[in-house]
């Protein structure tokens, strides 16, 4: 099993993403470069958060054509697993891998905090060791991290049970008080409609040990390692 983390110029969550992998998962895991294209043996790639190409366009607009996204998108309609984390959720957004977009904040502010999450459905390849209805804690930092899709993707998503966590008070219960940013209907994670790409705002690689305030976003990366195994 091997993961593959991508480096696009201005990422800034690549390492992180890579000792999570290393050190806490233990599991085998190289760079690779945004003008690679040849993500061959891979079992799991992971897109970082930061600021690819400096957001100067809309997030994760350039990125989307970095040489190697044709590669990704081979690796993923080839069923390879694929988590984007923040930047790299927007980026999926912006390759039509996942359906919707991020837009600015609706306070039109950066936020940088940990939050709550409630999984919505763990019966997927990044939530299977959690609990449907789990709490977890895990940091946001992101200035556009809003949720948004039109009305009928969003009853698509919703019915085909593809959001996988949503903002939430600290007993699980959504409310408009607990959405940092505006998403729609507290959308934090969400999946394809097959199940084998994941887009989440929330940072799981920063919440991976008791020193960072929180260890439950090793409960999302060991999920894909417990299901590439079985």
């Amino acid at each position: 099993m091997k993961f593959g983390v991508v480096i696009f110029p201005g990422s800034n969550c690549d390492q992180d993403a890579f000792c999570a992998v290393r050190d806490v998962l233990g599991q085998p895991v190289e760079y690779i470069w945004h003008q690679s294209t040849d993500v061959s043996g891979f079992d799991c790639i992971v897109l970082p958060g930061g600021f690819s190409y400096g957001d100067y366009l809309r997030t994760g607009a350039v990125a989307r054509f970095s040489p190697v996204m044709n590669a990704v998108q081979d690796f993923a309609d080839n069923g390879g697993r694929l988590i984007g984390i923040c930047n790299g959720f927007q980026i999926l957004c912006e390759a039509h891998l996942l359906p919707g977009a991020l837009i600015d904040n609706n306070g039109l502010r950066f936020i940088c905090k940990h939050v709550n999450l409630r999984v919505e459905n763990n019966n997927t390849d990044f939530t299977n060791l959690c609990s449907e209805g789990q709490v977890l804690s895990i940091p946001i930092a992101h200035h556009g991290g809003n949720y948004y899709a039109d009305a009928d993707t969003l009853k698509k998503i919703e019915d085909n049970n593809q959001v996988i966590l949503r903002y939430c008070d600290s007993a699980g219960k959504v409310t408009p008080e607990a959405n940092p940013n505006g998403s729609l209907n507290n959308i934090a994670g969400i999946i394809n409609d097959r199940g084998n790409v994941a887009g989440m705002m929330p940072h799981p690689e920063r919440a991976v040990e008791s020193i960072l305030g929180s260890e439950d976003g090793t409960l999302i990366l060991q999920s894909i390692v417990e299901r590439l195994m079985a």
